[in-house]
């Protein structure tokens, strides 16, 4: 197989992007409305039959839809790979933990971490999840702060029982009202981008709902043809709707961007408390589509092409690269990223983008992506790959491990029903070694990848005993994927 120098620069996962001649007094803001568990079609300018969504289908219309952008299966990947724009089994844990959910080493370079050289303030608000998973011990250097964050309000993780509410490092309120935490989380968003208004900032407002347990406040609850779920969603756009109208009142419009997308796919089969993620096959946890393609909508007036849709492959792991090149930040060069720079693609003048796309489930590569093909990679059931595990996560009939490679063409059958592995042979092989190449350098259950990061003592990461391949460095070599002629 033969592979050509220009495709191979185009795929380049470790960049260092050079800032824009923009002048010092006009750098954009951002806003990143991030939320938890919410499917594919769960908005109406995705094709929801029964949850409105006014104010995020007006920012669809006034910006770009994307609808091949991907996050990770589940909470705390996904926060991993947005904050370091790299697949997260790349990323260096606290004393080289194995979790599933990241506990994100401090030596790690957030986006927040990024921007300020630049002289952004930065916030977070709402679910954190990269100091630890969970609501009763959680490391404070690790939280929002220690990452590169000037101010944070919001909860150690998910709301599984309980919601937690931090202003900064100091617990200012225990078991909170989760009907609330939506409004209370926008609230300070609110209050902070007032604050902020004569300086470039950058907004990360993650919210807890539509992760179970779900609660909707009482102007909310029982009003959405969608049950529950409808109620929280319709809550969680109102409050869209509320930053959208405070930028534009601030007289910002025209110099902020506005990003809204989810963690990962949809529960299924809560009754009310779950998702949708049609046409998308399953949900979260899993590497089928609904797994963790997720709406996702760009906004900034004159700069973002107003009422398009992008079906280009793009991610949470290209949102640093392309906000730093936008505010004319540099990324880091010493370590190994695999996210790239799209905001050519943003701003509608790049119609191609050759990139491949790897699905982790977990520790577990479990699917590759190259422009319109994917193959779904044959594997036995892990101990920790929740695929049979979370029934309420995955359809029935994905709860069991593929015993072959299975190949869909995703342009023609999105909804991957028809097995195309023995009539197209090439493609197969094709995808098979991009495969190949994202365990030896990314790595997989049973082995470390080359250029995976490590900055404590020898690296202990491994969900199967197995023999390993162990690193010969720290994460500095620039990686680049092959690409198929």
């Amino acid at each position: 197989m033969k592979f050509s120098a220009s495709s191979v620069a185009v795929l380049a996962l470790s960049l260092t992007f050079a800032p824009l001649a923009a002048a010092e007094s006009n750098k954009p803001n951002f806003v990143i409305i991030f939320t938890d568990d919410q499917g594919y079609q769960d908005l109406g300018c995705y094709g929801s039959p029964d949850i409105d969504t006014p104010n995020l289908d007006r920012m669809a219309a006034e910006g770009t839809r994307f609808t091949s952008f991907y996050a990770q299966t589940i909470c705390g990947p996904s926060r991993t790979a947005l904050m370091t724009a790299s697949y997260p089994l790349r990323v260096a844990q606290d004393k080289n933990r194995c979790e599933i959910h990241p506990v994100v080493h401090s030596d790690e370079i957030t986006l927040a971490e990024v921007l300020k050289p630049r002289g952004y303030k930065s916030a977070a608000f709402g679910k954190w999840d990269l100091a630890t998973h969970s609501q009763a011990n959680w490391i404070d250097e690790l939280l929002p702060r220690g990452q590169g964050f000037d101010y944070f309000y919001g909860t150690p993780t998910s709301n599984d029982q309980v919601v937690h509410l931090l202003r900064n490092e100091e617990v200012i309120e225990r078991k909170a009202d989760m009907a609330t935490v939506t409004r209370r989380y926008t609230d300070e968003a609110l209050q902070f981008i007032e604050k902020n208004k004569d300086a470039p900032f950058f907004v990360y407002l993650a919210h807890t709902m539509p992760h179970t347990r779900l609660a909707a406040s009482e102007d909310f609850k029982g009003k959405s043809k969608g049950g529950l779920y409808g109620d929280v969603i319709e809550e969680i756009d109102h409050n869209a709707g509320r930053i959208l109208d405070k930028i534009k009142e601030l007289g910002l419009d025209d110099n902020t961007y506005v990003i809204f997308t989810s963690d990962n796919g949809p529960w299924l089969i809560r009754k009310d408390h779950g998702g949708h993620a049609l046409p998308l096959r399953s949900g979260k946890t899993t590497c089928w589509e609904g797994g963790l393609r997720v709406p996702c909508i760009v906004r900034a007036p004159g700069r973002v092409p107003a009422g398009a849709t992008n079906d280009l492959v793009t991610a949470t792991i290209d949102l640093m690269p392309t906000i730093a090149t936008l505010a004319g930040a540099e990324m880091p060069d010493d370590r190994t990223l695999d996210g790239l720079d799209i905001s050519k693609v943003w701003h509608g003048k790049q119609s191609e983008l050759d990139r491949p796309y790897f699905y982790y489930q977990h520790f577990y590569l479990r699917a590759v992506r190259s422009g319109d093909w994917k193959v779904m990679l044959k594997h036995e059931e892990g101990p920790k790959s929740a695929t049979s595990n979370w029934k309420n996560h995955v359809a029935p009939k994905d709860s069991k491990p593929l015993t072959a490679h299975q190949l869909y063409n995703l342009k023609e059958d999105i909804g991957e029903t028809t097995n195309l592995a023995d009539k197209h042979p090439e493609k197969l092989a094709e995808l098979l070694e991009l495969a190949q190449w994202a365990r030896t350098d990314i790595g997989d259950f049973d082995r470390i990848g080359t250029n995976a990061r490590f900055f404590d003592d020898e690296p202990d990461r491994i969900e199967n005993p197995a023999p390993i391949q162990k690193p010969k460095r720290k994460g500095k070599a620039k990686a680049k994927p092959p690409k198929p002629e």
